[in-house]
């Protein structure tokens, strides 16, 4: 049941004249049961006698349950809770196929992918729950009492602590594409067939969400004084009104907005707040060229790991497949990663015309087992590829044979599996040699493939106390990619560079260009070069880099 803007006149009448209707029995018409939207404030008894009618049977709902949840105060822009949420719980896929079949949506192969994304995301919410929202109290909040001395000339207030995101929290969604990709239309089904299992949501346009949050934080500065840590309290206060947290045109325009936004997102995380939002930009061209960007830098890398990016905007390609709308890396292994490289395949390879099948390559006198081979492109699972033992004449031979590559469940790394880091940073050096492209299934980010946080942070505090009042030299030959890479370590690459953690330089060398690869074939001009795309000049473009491979490949024989 689709809810609108606004309630029709006969419910107005009642809900703005509630003294008027106080000892009436009210009458709501079908309409108003469609268009109820709740007034929580000063409604009372006669509030509770228009819910219970808005919850009877009728015609229409006969057969289903229906079931109201009133909301908070409205901030401008936003459509909170008073989602009516039926048994049936019809997903995006579902609605899809009505809207197409009702001649009201054309059929759209990329946007089925999108929407294939939307009803993944869907699924994992049916089995969902929020973890209860805790208030932090607003003496934790405050500074540790200081000196006067301290409070004149002092750092800055130490940030509260945020708990940890739970393990189980859905990954949310970020769509961007140009004016006319279909953002509106996509938020509104997602939103619209939210499962049952979602007691609470909410929809608001980014820019009204900010200016209510800065309200907040100022209001909280004024009761309770300027040093104290606002925003896990404003977190917490959100989170409670609703699990679900729709953006329409997520931005940052504001250096206000810029110095918040990752700790508020963040913290919304932390109390189970699932994040679905729409934007005109891919997260990396967020607040572009604007003040203190790289403060800013830190939010962008949490969107990227902690939401899937999907590209609304359809490219053709000179074989008319559809370009997948996300991009060729996927963390962690759920229930969208199968599907992922699946998409990836079929882009890559040529399934139309060439069915995929297995194949075996010979290496001086061995043999590879490919298990799956479609056109140019072949896929393996991790195991299959590097859990083998497998050199680098092995890749180089499947180079010769392949243009694209598919590697699903990529696992996380660590010391004890060195041997399998070192195999796999050999296979990438190889695909990135021939220009040949990747597409990966992992279970971790990937500047956590070789490291996992906590070896990297006790190897990080280890060197620290063992070279203690020692210079450090700085990390002139590490670039900006491989940087912001490793933010979300909370370290920088000189500390990862001089770390006792590798057993050489060499060692430490091969995990930073890895890492810088991966970041470069991850690309969009990597991913599209000598694709055939017709904006970037079709054919003649494909066969320029078809020659620039051959001639790479016989350099490296």
């Amino acid at each position: 049941m689709k809810l609108r803007p606004s309630t029709s006149r006969c419910l107005q009448q009642q809900l703005q004249n509630p003294s008027r209707y106080r000892n009436v029995r009210p009458r709501v018409c079908l309409q108003c049961r469609e268009q109820l939207h709740g007034h929580d404030k000063g409604m009372g008894n006669w509030g509770m006698a228009v819910r219970s009618i808005a919850t009877e049977a009728t015609p229409r709902s006969k057969g289903r349950q229906i079931r109201l949840v009133f909301p908070a105060p409205i901030i401008a822009g936003q459509r909170r809770t008073l989602a009516t949420v039926q048994n049936d719980d019809r997903g995006p896929i579902q609605e899809y196929e009505a809207r197409v079949a009702a001649g009201r949506l054309r059929d759209d192969e990329h946007q089925r992918g999108i929407i294939e994304s939307l009803q993944h995301l869907h699924d994992e919410l049916r089995g969902y729950d929020a973890p209860p929202t805790v208030h932090p109290t607003i003496e934790s909040l405050k500074p540790t009492s200081k000196s006067m001395f301290g409070r004149l000339f002092g750092n800055r207030p130490k940030e509260q602590k945020l708990k940890d995101i739970p393990e189980n929290l859905p990954r949310g969604l970020y769509l961007y594409g140009d004016v006319g990709s279909g953002k509106t239309m996509l938020m509104d089904l997602f939103y619209e067939t939210l499962p049952s299992s979602v007691h609470s949501k909410t929809r608001i346009h980014f820019h009204n969400f900010m200016q209510d949050v800065h309200k907040r934080l100022h209001k909280m500065k004024l009761e309770h004084g300027n040093d104290i840590d606002g925003v896990p309290f404003v977190a917490a206060d959100i989170a409670e009104k609703g699990n679900v947290l729709c953006f329409d045109e997520f931005q940052c325009t504001d250096v206000a907005d810029a110095m918040i936004l990752r700790r508020l997102l963040e913290a919304l995380m932390s109390h189970g707040v699932v994040l679905v939002t729409t934007s005109n930009r891919h997260p990396d061209d967020l607040y572009k060229n604007g003040i203190q960007r790289e403060s800013f830098i830190p939010c962008i890398n949490l969107l990227k790991n902690r939401l899937h990016v999907i590209n609304l905007d359809s490219p053709t390609d000179y074989r008319k497949i559809p370009r997948p709308p996300s991009g060729v890396y996927h963390a962690p292994l759920d229930k969208h990663a199968s599907s992922h490289a699946e998409k990836w395949f079929r882009f890559l390879g040529d399934p139309q015309q060439d069915q995929p099948r297995a194949e075996t390559q010979r290496v001086w006198g061995r043999e590879i087992h490919v298990p799956k081979v479609s056109g140019r492109a072949a896929m393996f699972t991790f195991d299959e590829l590097i859990g083998k033992p497998t050199s680098a004449a092995d890749y180089i031979e499947l180079m010769r044979s392949y243009d694209a590559f598919v590697v699903t469940n990529v696992p996380g790394m660590t010391y004890r599996e060195r041997d399998l880091a070192r195999r796999f940073i050999t296979f990438i050096d190889a695909v990135y040699e021939s220009r040949a492209k990747l597409v990966l299934t992992t279970a971790v980010p990937l500047t956590q493939l070789f490291l996992s946080k906590e070896e990297v942070k006790e190897s990080v505090q280890r060197d620290k106390e063992d070279k203690k009042g020692q210079a450090e030299e700085e990390g002139h030959d590490v670039d900006d990619t491989m940087r912001h890479l490793m933010d979300d370590l909370g370290m920088n690459m000189k500390m990862l560079k001089s770390s006792s953690i590798f057993s050489g330089d060499e060692e430490r060398f091969a995990f930073a260009r890895a890492l810088s690869r991966l970041s470069e074939m991850g690309s969009r001009e990597w991913v599209e070069r000598g694709m055939g795309l017709e904006k970037d000049g079709g054919k003649e473009e494909k066969d320029s880099w078809q020659r620039v491979r051959s001639r790479q490949m016989e350099d490296s024989m």
